[in-house]
């Protein structure tokens, strides 16, 4: 996944906005060194070459990396680095929040995924758009290095129709009217509508929707569901979506849907990645 120079040059600014005044107090900024980042947990790791485009822009020299989706074990050394200790100071803390922060999610994702795999690996794992303002594409990249995808990346590349949308269509008879009309529209995607219950469901799979999300459906009701909606369109797309995490996520993945919809990775704890700086 490409991540601008801008954003890098943003992170580092943001941390950085004039110079690092303990180094410069200290006189020691233009002394060698080495940085070594480890982790001190087994971990999926994401955000290196974000932390390698800094240390490019900061004449750090790269002498050891791995890449994002890598697993890492306990203690193992994945990124090491020589420059000056001003330098080497700056890339510090950006470098580690960024792999912190994008380990914990990559991890979570593919503690998921292997959950749900286990169990049927045609399931998908796919992330809502509910991101922390600002962290999207890192958070994003971190989904697709544990095994995931992203369900919508932004309102502009998929039709996903939600009751807030209804209300306006006076319900799903008012969809119902449009919905050849609708398709005609956008021939080259899917239509999907968030359901909540089966008789909506049904109305919208006889009549030629393409697919269904189910919203905070518990799974053994869901599975029943699932089970009468197949009799009706086999090829039917069902989604599950709304409170799934590691603690349910199997149960969802045993009701026959064709993917399951989360925002949970996105507060994954961060991966505990640790720094040591040298001199020569």
């Amino acid at each position: 996944m490409y991540i601008s120079d801008e954003t890098i040059d943003r992170f580092v600014k943001e941390d950085v906005p004039y110079i690092d005044l303990t180094t410069l107090v200290l006189e020691i900024g233009e002394r060698k060194g080495k940085i070594k980042f480890f982790s001190r947990e087994d971990a999926v790791l994401c955000g290196i070459e974000e932390a390698v485009k800094i240390f490019n822009k900061l004449n750090i020299n790269v002498i050891k990396t791995r890449t994002s989706g890598s697993i890492i074990k306990k203690n193992e050394i994945f990124l090491e680095g020589e420059g000056t200790a001003e330098n080497l100071h700056t890339a510090w803390k950006i470098s580690q929040n960024i792999l912190d922060y994008s380990s914990g999610i990559a991890t979570k994702t593919k503690t998921l995924v292997d959950k749900v795999h286990n169990i049927n690996p045609n399931i998908s794992v796919i992330t809502t758009r509910k991101n922390i303002p600002g962290t999207k594409e890192l958070s994003i990249k971190a989904v697709i290095a544990g095994g995931g995808f992203p369900h919508r990346l932004g309102l502009s590349e998929t039709i996903l129709i939600f009751k807030q949308h209804l209300n306006f269509l006076g319900g799903i008879n008012g969809l119902i009217e449009i919905l050849r009309k609708t398709k005609s529209k956008v021939c080259e995607k899917k239509v999907i509508v968030e359901v909540e219950d089966l008789e909506d469901a049904l109305l919208l799979c006889k009549n030629g929707v393409d697919g269904l999300q189910f919203d905070k459906i518990p799974y053994d009701i869901l599975k029943k569901n699932v089970d009468i909606l197949r009799t009706v369109n086999p090829s039917i797309i069902i989604l599950a979506a709304g409170g799934i995490n590691e603690n349910n996520i199997e149960y969802y993945a045993q009701t026959g849907i064709d993917s399951i919809v989360t925002t949970s990775v996105y507060y994954a704890k961060p991966i505990d990645i640790s720094c040591k700086i040298e001199p020569f």
